[in-house]
């Protein structure tokens, strides 16, 4: 039985939080879509769960937090992705308000 680092432990750690999070505000994506008609695009919030997913996944086998070229772009690519969906979703319920 192989022993799980501090770092691999954190790292596993941190992404329930995180997780819960992506899911929380996919379903106020949801929620705003079907109250208010306008179309929000939640389900695109899984994208950056998965990459995320992914990317903790990366740093977990490997034994690190940082420095690997695979799970930084994983990272990259999921920040980016939930960036672009937040703002799009903070202007589309504030438009016009």
């Amino acid at each position: 039985m192989a022993a799980v680092s501090l770092s691999q432990f954190l790292t596993l750690y941190v992404w329930f939080p995180l997780a819960f999070v992506l899911v929380f505000l996919l379903l106020i994506a949801r929620f705003y879509q079907r109250f208010a008609s306008e179309r929000t695009f939640f389900e695109w919030f899984a994208v950056p769960i998965l990459f995320f997913g992914a990317a903790v996944m990366r740093y977990a086998s490997i034994g690190q937090i940082a420095g690997d070229l695979p799970g930084d772009l994983l990272m990259g690519v999921a920040g980016m992705t939930l960036l672009s969906l937040s703002v799009f979703l903070y202007y589309r319920m504030t438009q016009n308000r």
